[in-house]
């Protein structure tokens, strides 16, 4: 098929509504060339899920090879601070290295920490949601959903409440996603490595300070393990914050915009004991994370096509949630009751999201404080996308009580 008359993320049009062009990926074939990207899209669940799994594929190839053996060219030297800061991050290692760091980040996610996290998580909700309602309404995602998974996360990490730098968390995050997308331009690049510039040396003075006043916090905690370098504890906090929130926040406004129109805000299976199972499905409906790439180490093969060591394959996440091979004949309806429900928003494998017991208690405190306290939510006006299809969001949501 021509792919790239089907597949076209650049187009506004495209990413307000990508699925019925997913269903023609999906029927035409598993797996297909896309020029423009120089990638493989791979748009069935069942074949996501696997990928996601399986070890001939990497965030990274420079654990085995050099560019030069992989047939890459090697990053843009201008760029250094983006990838520097990137590159020693859990998402994009592979390896010793990976497992090393994520078993050393994962104590900060067990599901006990987690819960201890609940009453400030609720308490927060509760108090932005408050603050909308009696304002009467407005703009959805800068007064709920951005701060909320923000203080959160910076609280994780011992960010100072009084650190002017902390208000700086939420643009620093979004200039650097900005290099995630699809063939960023020269400017995107140079906002990230702006960014990646300021939170690193931000980073650096933080750890000296927690380093001589230790606090109660990750970075804390951080700083006594000696297999961590300064670099990785530095990747790893900006790796927590953007991965921390980008998704809760695109969750959160896609969410409400989601119920909203279909006329679903006081539907009973948003009742507080079905309110997991209905998150569940607000982020398989509408995923925030639209696609996730990967290098081929090793030659694989779907559907008859031989991928070739070196390609990169865009695994559609957004396509697989709504594949009726794995979820029927309703893949493409909204469902809040639908129990069966192995969406692949959070990945799969050794890279499957550490946030996702966070995620999902953020999204659950702040849906049931709006069902709550705001029964009468209505939208003001039609949201407004980002341009970005990789990490698909809004530009604000205007809401009235």
């Amino acid at each position: 098929m021509d792919t790239a008359a089907v597949f076209d993320p650049w187009s506004p049009a495209f990413v307000a509504d990508p699925y019925p062009a997913y269903a023609e990926l999906r029927a035409a074939g598993r797996a297909h060339w896309y020029g423009p990207t120089r990638q493989w899209l791979v748009p069935h669940h069942e074949d996501v899920s696997a990928l996601l799994r399986d070890r001939r594929l990497g965030r990274t190839y420079t654990h085995r090879f050099t560019h030069e053996e992989f047939g890459r060219e090697a990053p843009d030297p201008r760029h250094e601070p983006f990838h520097t800061l990137n590159d020693h991050g859990l998402l994009d290692l592979e390896g010793a290295d990976h497992g090393r760091i994520r078993r050393l980040v994962s104590k900060a996610f067990t599901p006990r920490t987690v819960e201890r996290l609940a009453p400030t998580v609720r308490e927060l909700a509760a108090r932005l949601v408050g603050e909308l309602v009696a304002a009467g309404g407005g703009d959805l995602q800068a007064a709920v959903a951005e701060p909320l998974p923000v203080a959160v996360i910076a609280a994780m990490l011992g960010v100072p409440e009084e650190d002017e730098e902390r208000a700086m968390l939420r643009p620093w995050s979004a200039a650097i996603c900005g290099m995630f997308e699809l063939n960023p331009s020269e400017e995107t690049a140079r906002r990230a490595v702006d960014a990646s510039l300021a939170f690193s040396g931000y980073l650096r003075e933080l750890i000296a300070r927690r380093r001589a006043d230790p606090g109660e916090d990750l970075i804390s905690a951080l700083i006594g393990v000696e297999e961590l370098t300064e670099q990785e504890m530095i990747s790893t906090c900006v790796l927590l914050l953007n991965a921390g929130h980008e998704a809760t926040v695109n969750t959160t406004v896609g969410g409400v915009w989601t119920l909203l129109r279909h006329g679903a805000w006081q539907s009973p299976a948003l009742a507080p004991e079905n309110l997991s199972t209905a998150v569940d499905e607000l982020l398989r409906y509408d995923t925030p994370l639209q696609m996730f790439e990967r290098w081929v180490l090793d030659d694989i093969e779907l559907g008859g096509t031989v991928i070739p060591r070196g390609a990169e394959v865009a695994l559609l996440f957004g396509s697989a949630n709504r594949d009726p091979a794995r979820f029927g004949p309703t893949a493409d309806t909204l469902d809040l009751t639908r129990a069966d429900n192995p969406h692949v928003t959070f990945g799969a494998g050794v890279h499957y999201c550490l946030g996702a017991p966070l995620a999902r208690l953020e999204l659950a405190a702040v849906f049931g404080e709006l069902l709550r306290r705001a029964p009468g939510l209505r939208l003001v006006a039609e949201p407004v996308r980002t341009p970005g299809y990789v990490i698909r969001g809004f530009e604000s949501l205007l809401v009235e009580v």
